[in-house]
Protein backbone atom coordinates (compact mmCIF):
# COMPACT_ATOMS: atom_id res chain seq x y z
CA UNK A 1 0.00 0.00 0.00
CA UNK A 2 1.74 3.18 -1.26
CA UNK A 3 2.73 5.66 1.98
CA UNK A 4 1.66 8.74 -0.63
CA UNK A 5 -2.33 7.68 0.30
CA UNK A 6 -1.74 8.31 3.99
CA UNK A 7 0.57 11.43 3.06
CA UNK A 8 -2.58 13.85 3.32
CA UNK A 9 -4.94 12.19 6.38
CA UNK A 10 -5.04 15.73 7.74
CA UNK A 11 -7.08 17.05 4.79
CA UNK A 12 -8.78 13.73 4.05
CA UNK A 13 -10.71 13.79 7.38
CA UNK A 14 -11.21 17.40 7.49
CA UNK A 15 -12.83 16.61 3.81
CA UNK A 16 -14.93 13.91 4.85
CA UNK A 17 -16.13 15.57 7.94
CA UNK A 18 -17.10 19.01 6.02
CA UNK A 19 -19.21 16.58 3.54
CA UNK A 20 -21.20 15.08 6.33
CA UNK A 21 -22.16 18.33 8.35
CA UNK A 22 -25.07 20.16 6.99
CA UNK A 23 -25.89 24.00 6.69
CA UNK A 24 -28.81 23.78 8.61
CA UNK A 25 -27.00 21.97 11.71
CA UNK A 26 -24.28 25.15 12.01
CA UNK A 27 -27.21 28.19 11.14
CA UNK A 28 -26.46 28.63 7.78
CA UNK A 29 -29.25 28.22 4.86
CA UNK A 30 -29.29 26.11 2.93
CA UNK A 31 -30.43 25.81 -0.62
CA UNK A 32 -31.30 23.82 -4.12
CA UNK A 33 -28.61 25.76 -5.88
CA UNK A 34 -25.50 24.21 -3.54
CA UNK A 35 -23.68 21.74 -5.20
CA UNK A 36 -21.59 19.72 -2.72
CA UNK A 37 -22.83 17.81 -0.20
CA UNK A 38 -22.72 19.55 3.38
CA UNK A 39 -20.20 22.31 4.01
CA UNK A 40 -18.22 24.43 1.36
CA UNK A 41 -14.63 25.16 2.27
CA UNK A 42 -15.15 29.12 2.68
CA UNK A 43 -18.45 28.50 5.30
CA UNK A 44 -15.73 26.32 7.72
CA UNK A 45 -12.98 28.96 7.24
CA UNK A 46 -15.82 31.38 8.36
CA UNK A 47 -16.87 29.36 11.28
CA UNK A 48 -12.83 27.99 12.49
CA UNK A 49 -12.38 32.10 11.84
CA UNK A 50 -9.68 31.86 9.53
CA UNK A 51 -9.05 32.72 5.81
CA UNK A 52 -10.52 30.42 2.87
CA UNK A 53 -6.96 30.54 1.72
CA UNK A 54 -5.50 29.31 4.69
CA UNK A 55 -7.93 26.67 5.11
CA UNK A 56 -7.91 25.43 1.24
CA UNK A 57 -4.13 24.99 1.84
CA UNK A 58 -4.72 22.92 5.40
CA UNK A 59 -7.04 20.51 3.50
CA UNK A 60 -5.11 20.50 0.57
CA UNK A 61 -2.03 19.14 2.80
CA UNK A 62 0.48 22.33 2.53
CA UNK A 63 0.05 23.45 6.03
CA UNK A 64 1.90 20.43 8.04
CA UNK A 65 1.12 21.42 11.60
CA UNK A 66 -1.87 24.16 11.84
CA UNK A 67 -1.50 25.46 15.22
CA UNK A 68 -3.76 24.20 18.35
CA UNK A 69 -6.22 27.11 18.24
CA UNK A 70 -6.50 26.53 14.51
CA UNK A 71 -7.71 23.06 14.67
CA UNK A 72 -10.00 23.51 17.91
CA UNK A 73 -11.55 26.00 15.65
CA UNK A 74 -11.97 23.69 12.81
CA UNK A 75 -13.15 21.13 15.76
CA UNK A 76 -16.20 23.51 16.23
CA UNK A 77 -16.72 24.08 13.03
CA UNK A 78 -17.06 20.75 12.13
CA UNK A 79 -19.30 19.66 15.00
CA UNK A 80 -16.14 17.00 15.93
CA UNK A 81 -17.10 14.96 19.42
CA UNK A 82 -14.37 14.31 21.58
CA UNK A 83 -13.33 11.38 20.28
CA UNK A 84 -12.96 13.84 16.52
CA UNK A 85 -11.09 16.34 18.43
CA UNK A 86 -8.47 13.93 19.78
CA UNK A 87 -7.77 12.68 16.99
CA UNK A 88 -7.65 15.65 14.95
CA UNK A 89 -5.15 16.52 17.31
CA UNK A 90 -2.99 13.89 17.12
CA UNK A 91 -3.05 13.71 13.66
CA UNK A 92 -0.48 16.52 13.60
CA UNK A 93 1.23 15.85 16.63
CA UNK A 94 4.88 14.94 16.30
CA UNK A 95 5.57 11.33 16.12
CA UNK A 96 8.61 9.24 16.99
CA UNK A 97 9.83 7.29 13.76
CA UNK A 98 8.28 3.86 13.38
CA UNK A 99 10.73 1.28 12.20
CA UNK A 100 9.64 -1.32 9.77
CA UNK A 101 9.42 -4.25 11.90
CA UNK A 102 6.47 -7.17 12.44
CA UNK A 103 4.27 -5.62 15.29
CA UNK A 104 2.78 -9.44 15.43
CA UNK A 105 6.16 -10.44 17.54
CA UNK A 106 5.64 -7.52 20.45
CA UNK A 107 6.03 -8.67 23.74
CA UNK A 108 3.12 -8.47 25.79
CA UNK A 109 3.65 -5.79 28.64
CA UNK A 110 4.59 -8.30 31.74
CA UNK A 111 2.32 -6.56 33.96
CA UNK A 112 -0.91 -8.01 32.00
CA UNK A 113 0.90 -10.97 31.03
CA UNK A 114 0.71 -11.79 34.67
CA UNK A 115 -2.99 -11.37 34.67
CA UNK A 116 -3.81 -12.80 31.37
CA UNK A 117 -2.29 -16.03 33.39
CA UNK A 118 -4.15 -15.63 36.95
CA UNK A 119 -7.79 -14.88 35.33
CA UNK A 120 -9.15 -18.17 35.21
CA UNK A 121 -12.92 -17.02 35.37
CA UNK A 122 -12.46 -14.12 33.37
CA UNK A 123 -12.05 -14.48 29.23
CA UNK A 124 -9.69 -11.40 28.06
CA UNK A 125 -7.20 -10.76 24.94
CA UNK A 126 -4.55 -8.18 24.44
CA UNK A 127 -4.41 -6.65 20.89
CA UNK A 128 -2.42 -3.76 19.52
CA UNK A 129 -3.04 -0.40 17.79
CA UNK A 130 -3.82 -2.05 14.65
CA UNK A 131 -5.86 -4.74 15.85
CA UNK A 132 -3.74 -7.84 16.22
CA UNK A 133 -3.90 -10.10 18.66
CA UNK A 134 -1.10 -10.66 21.02
CA UNK A 135 -2.09 -12.71 23.53
CA UNK A 136 -5.17 -14.27 25.16
CA UNK A 137 -5.70 -17.07 28.01
CA UNK A 138 -7.28 -20.28 27.74
CA UNK A 139 -10.68 -19.28 28.69
CA UNK A 140 -10.87 -16.35 25.87
CA UNK A 141 -9.30 -18.99 23.27
CA UNK A 142 -12.54 -21.38 24.30
CA UNK A 143 -14.78 -18.86 24.13
CA UNK A 144 -13.94 -18.62 20.30
CA UNK A 145 -13.81 -21.12 17.23
CA UNK A 146 -10.11 -22.14 17.08
CA UNK A 147 -7.42 -20.18 16.00
CA UNK A 148 -9.27 -16.89 16.21
CA UNK A 149 -7.27 -15.67 19.50
CA UNK A 150 -3.90 -16.78 18.06
CA UNK A 151 -1.19 -14.42 18.37
CA UNK A 152 -0.45 -12.31 14.91
CA UNK A 153 -4.42 -12.79 14.10
CA UNK A 154 -5.64 -9.49 13.28
CA UNK A 155 -9.53 -8.71 14.28
CA UNK A 156 -10.51 -6.56 11.90
CA UNK A 157 -9.53 -8.88 9.05
CA UNK A 158 -11.12 -11.67 10.59
CA UNK A 159 -14.73 -9.54 10.81
CA UNK A 160 -14.48 -8.73 6.82
CA UNK A 161 -13.53 -12.47 6.03
CA UNK A 162 -16.89 -13.17 7.84
CA UNK A 163 -18.91 -10.60 6.71
CA UNK A 164 -17.93 -11.86 3.06
CA UNK A 165 -18.40 -15.83 4.03
CA UNK A 166 -22.18 -14.48 4.76
CA UNK A 167 -22.68 -12.35 1.56
CA UNK A 168 -21.81 -15.53 -0.16
CA UNK A 169 -23.39 -18.04 1.59
CA UNK A 170 -26.82 -16.06 2.21
CA UNK A 171 -29.07 -15.16 -0.45
CA UNK A 172 -30.69 -11.82 -0.33
CA UNK A 173 -34.52 -13.04 -0.50
CA UNK A 174 -33.52 -15.38 2.87
CA UNK A 175 -35.28 -14.88 6.09
CA UNK A 176 -33.97 -11.76 8.20
CA UNK A 177 -31.50 -11.11 5.76
CA UNK A 178 -31.77 -7.16 5.27
CA UNK A 179 -31.81 -7.01 9.37
CA UNK A 180 -28.70 -9.06 9.31
CA UNK A 181 -27.29 -7.31 6.72
CA UNK A 182 -27.67 -4.31 8.56
CA UNK A 183 -26.13 -5.09 11.55
CA UNK A 184 -23.49 -6.99 10.15
CA UNK A 185 -22.29 -3.35 8.23
CA UNK A 186 -23.34 -1.97 12.11
CA UNK A 187 -20.46 -4.10 13.57
CA UNK A 188 -17.61 -3.60 10.88
CA UNK A 189 -17.92 0.13 11.59
CA UNK A 190 -17.98 0.13 14.95
CA UNK A 191 -14.73 -2.53 14.39
CA UNK A 192 -13.11 0.28 11.97
CA UNK A 193 -13.80 3.03 13.47
CA UNK A 194 -11.10 2.35 16.67
CA UNK A 195 -8.15 1.54 13.74
CA UNK A 196 -7.98 4.83 12.37
CA UNK A 197 -8.19 6.49 15.75
CA UNK A 198 -5.38 4.62 17.46
CA UNK A 199 -3.70 4.04 14.17
CA UNK A 200 -0.70 6.44 12.78
CA UNK A 201 -0.93 7.12 8.88
CA UNK A 202 2.57 6.59 8.37
CA UNK A 203 2.71 2.97 9.80
CA UNK A 204 3.28 0.35 7.21
CA UNK A 205 1.23 -2.14 9.20
CA UNK A 206 -1.43 0.18 9.26
CA UNK A 207 -1.36 0.52 5.37
CA UNK A 208 -1.00 -2.53 4.82
CA UNK A 209 -4.26 -3.26 6.57
CA UNK A 210 -5.95 -0.83 4.50
CA UNK A 211 -4.67 -1.70 1.52
CA UNK A 212 -5.35 -5.41 1.79
CA UNK A 213 -9.06 -4.68 3.03
CA UNK A 214 -9.46 -2.06 0.17
CA UNK A 215 -8.71 -4.37 -2.17
CA UNK A 216 -10.44 -7.69 -1.10
CA UNK A 217 -14.02 -5.77 0.30
CA UNK A 218 -15.70 -2.56 -1.56
CA UNK A 219 -17.66 -2.26 1.84
CA UNK A 220 -14.37 -1.33 3.58
CA UNK A 221 -13.42 1.07 1.15
CA UNK A 222 -17.16 2.89 1.92
CA UNK A 223 -16.74 2.59 5.20
CA UNK A 224 -12.81 3.94 5.31
CA UNK A 225 -14.11 7.05 3.04
CA UNK A 226 -16.80 8.13 5.96
CA UNK A 227 -13.39 8.94 8.73
CA UNK A 228 -15.41 7.58 11.40
CA UNK A 229 -12.86 7.65 14.94
CA UNK A 230 -13.74 6.61 17.85
CA UNK A 231 -11.32 4.52 20.96
CA UNK A 232 -12.27 1.26 22.09
CA UNK A 233 -14.08 1.24 25.81
CA UNK A 234 -16.86 -0.63 27.09
CA UNK A 235 -19.92 -2.52 24.60
CA UNK A 236 -22.53 -4.86 24.88
CA UNK A 237 -21.44 -7.79 22.88
CA UNK A 238 -23.93 -11.12 21.79
CA UNK A 239 -22.13 -14.29 21.54
CA UNK A 240 -23.40 -17.93 20.44
CA UNK A 241 -21.93 -20.33 23.15
CA UNK A 242 -21.98 -23.94 22.00
CA UNK A 243 -24.67 -25.36 23.94
CA UNK A 244 -25.98 -22.69 25.64
CA UNK A 245 -27.00 -20.73 22.52
CA UNK A 246 -26.66 -16.53 22.05
CA UNK A 247 -25.45 -14.47 25.23
CA UNK A 248 -25.43 -11.13 25.72
CA UNK A 249 -21.50 -10.42 27.37
CA UNK A 250 -20.77 -7.09 28.59
CA UNK A 251 -16.83 -6.46 27.48
CA UNK A 252 -14.14 -3.50 28.84
CA UNK A 253 -11.47 -2.37 26.80
CA UNK A 254 -8.12 -1.06 28.71
CA UNK A 255 -5.32 0.96 26.94
CA UNK A 256 -1.95 -0.31 28.76
CA UNK A 257 -0.13 2.71 29.74
CA UNK A 258 3.09 3.71 28.16
CA UNK A 259 2.63 0.68 25.00
CA UNK A 260 0.05 0.37 21.85
CA UNK A 261 -1.79 -2.35 23.61
CA UNK A 262 -4.90 -2.96 24.77
CA UNK A 263 -6.42 -5.32 27.16
CA UNK A 264 -10.06 -6.45 26.46
CA UNK A 265 -11.94 -8.69 29.17
CA UNK A 266 -15.49 -10.06 28.82
CA UNK A 267 -17.50 -10.58 31.62
CA UNK A 268 -21.32 -10.82 32.78
CA UNK A 269 -23.63 -9.51 36.13
CA UNK A 270 -24.27 -11.62 38.88
CA UNK A 271 -26.66 -14.20 38.04
CA UNK A 272 -26.91 -13.01 34.55
CA UNK A 273 -27.00 -15.61 31.42
CA UNK A 274 -23.04 -14.56 30.30
CA UNK A 275 -22.20 -15.12 34.28
CA UNK A 276 -23.86 -18.76 33.68
CA UNK A 277 -22.13 -19.26 30.53
CA UNK A 278 -18.56 -17.82 31.88
CA UNK A 279 -19.02 -20.98 34.50
CA UNK A 280 -19.58 -23.20 32.32
CA UNK A 281 -16.84 -22.81 29.97
CA UNK A 282 -14.63 -22.01 32.82
CA UNK A 283 -15.71 -25.50 34.41
CA UNK A 284 -14.55 -26.90 31.21
CA UNK A 285 -11.43 -25.52 30.99
CA UNK A 286 -10.62 -26.62 34.25
CA UNK A 287 -11.89 -30.04 33.92
CA UNK A 288 -9.77 -30.33 30.85
CA UNK A 289 -6.73 -29.32 33.01
CA UNK A 290 -7.52 -31.65 35.70
CA UNK A 291 -7.96 -34.83 33.38
CA UNK A 292 -4.78 -34.74 31.67
CA UNK A 293 -2.66 -37.62 32.82
CA UNK A 294 -5.29 -39.16 34.67
CA UNK A 295 -6.88 -41.57 32.70
CA UNK A 296 -5.36 -44.63 34.68
CA UNK A 297 -7.38 -43.08 37.60
CA UNK A 298 -10.69 -42.33 36.21
CA UNK A 299 -11.03 -44.79 33.47
CA UNK A 300 -12.81 -42.67 31.19
CA UNK A 301 -11.28 -39.77 28.53
CA UNK A 302 -10.85 -36.45 29.28
CA UNK A 303 -13.33 -35.37 26.75
CA UNK A 304 -16.19 -37.65 28.89
CA UNK A 305 -15.23 -36.22 31.85
CA UNK A 306 -14.70 -32.75 30.35
CA UNK A 307 -18.29 -32.22 29.05
CA UNK A 308 -19.99 -34.36 32.60
CA UNK A 309 -18.16 -31.36 34.22
CA UNK A 310 -19.27 -28.34 31.93
CA UNK A 311 -23.05 -30.08 31.54
CA UNK A 312 -22.78 -29.86 35.21
CA UNK A 313 -22.06 -26.50 35.56
CA UNK A 314 -24.65 -25.46 32.92
CA UNK A 315 -27.65 -27.03 34.74
CA UNK A 316 -26.48 -25.58 37.63
CA UNK A 317 -27.06 -22.11 35.65
CA UNK A 318 -29.44 -20.48 38.04
CA UNK A 319 -30.99 -17.62 35.27
CA UNK A 320 -32.58 -20.75 32.90
CA UNK A 321 -29.90 -20.18 30.02
CA UNK A 322 -31.14 -21.52 26.60
CA UNK A 323 -29.38 -24.51 25.48
CA UNK A 324 -31.33 -24.95 21.91
CA UNK A 325 -28.19 -25.83 19.53
CA UNK A 326 -28.77 -23.23 16.81
CA UNK A 327 -26.04 -22.24 14.16
CA UNK A 328 -24.64 -19.13 15.03
CA UNK A 329 -25.03 -16.57 11.89
CA UNK A 330 -24.65 -12.74 11.19
CA UNK A 331 -22.60 -10.21 13.55
CA UNK A 332 -23.12 -12.36 16.75
CA UNK A 333 -21.10 -14.98 15.56
CA UNK A 334 -18.23 -12.10 14.94
CA UNK A 335 -19.02 -10.78 18.38
CA UNK A 336 -16.92 -13.30 19.67
CA UNK A 337 -14.15 -11.20 19.32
Amino acid sequence: MPSARFSNALGEFLRARREVVQPEQVGIRGGASRRVPGLRREEVAQLASISPEYYLRIEQGRVHRPSEQVLLGLARALLLDDNGRRYLLRLVSPRPFIRAVDERAFTVDERVARLLTHWSATPAYVSDRNQYVLAANPLARAWVPAGMLDPGVNLLVSAFEQYADFRASTPPEAPEYDRIHREWEGTLRDLTAPLRYYGRPDDPRLQEIVGMLSARHPVFRTIWAEHLVKPQTSKRTRTFIEPLGWVDFRSQTFEVPQTDQFLTVFFGERGSAAAAAIAYLAAGEAAQGADTGSLGDTGSSPRTSAESRRNAARDAGPDGTNTIRRSPSGPGALSRL
